[in-house]
């Protein structure tokens, strides 16, 4: 093992924040052409499930968890009447079950009751869903409805915009805000899904690639000593 030095070229240098966020866009979109959400549903309730399920936890994990679940309780109305023990228990392996379960219960309970059985379609009323942050209401309205009503921040994409040099800011919200002002709204759900994809092949929590990455030339943070074996 050993220290390799990879350098910030001149491109980086010299092009500004908003010019290297859609070089970067352009990249990545060549690079993952066929990037989708990963985790799996049959509509829109499931989805919002999937989502809430994922926080803290691995989509592959949430899909090993989810055909139990959605065949035993299918839509938002059976999910109301489940027993919240047994709800826990298809859910425990994805973390913070309790939790978790609660605000899915919760959540279906306000689809029905409040919004006649159908996910909202729209920002505001996803928010007053129990569980459901910007996060998880960017992706239902994305991949749901088709609807880019801003770009979904989980830990993959908090990473890579700070290591890219596309924000400062630490708290979600703040960072959706700065990629909103750098990006093409038709392009906010490509960039936020095909940044996970890179984040989960090159661009790791403790071990960046950077010697492979074809984003490195863009990036301040790639003139940073990596391991590399």
């Amino acid at each position: 093992m050993g220290t390799k030095i990879v350098p910030v070229s001149i491109t980086c240098k010299s092009l500004s924040k908003k010019q290297r966020s859609l070089e970067i866009l352009a990249r990545l979109k060549r690079l993952y052409p066929d990037a989708t959400c990963s985790l799996n549903y049959s509509t829109p309730v499931q989805l919002l499930v999937a989502t809430i399920l994922s926080a803290q936890c691995t989509d592959e994990r949430v899909n090993k968890v989810t055909p139990a679940l959605f065949s035993k309780f299918p839509d938002a109305a059976s999910l109301v009447i489940a027993d919240l023990v047994e709800l826990e228990s298809l859910v425990r392996s994805t973390g913070f079950y309790r939790n978790k379960a609660k605000n899915i219960q919760a959540a279906c309970r306000m689809i029905v009751t409040e919004f006649n059985s159908v996910v909202p379609n729209q920002m505001e009323q996803l928010l007053k869903l129990p569980g459901v942050a910007r996060k998880t209401a960017n992706v239902v309205l994305a991949y749901a409805y088709g609807i880019n009503a801003g770009v979904t921040v989980d830990t993959h994409v908090k990473r890579l915009c700070e290591r890219l040099g596309l924000t400062e800011a630490k708290d979600p919200v703040r960072i959706e805000q700065d990629l909103i002002g750098l990006l093409p709204q038709p392009d906010w759900e490509n960039w936020s899904i095909r940044l996970i994809y890179h984040g989960r092949a090159i661009c790791k929590a403790r071990s960046p690639i950077c010697v492979a990455c074809e984003l490195a030339d863009l990036c301040p943070a790639a003139n940073k000593p990596v391991v590399v074996g």
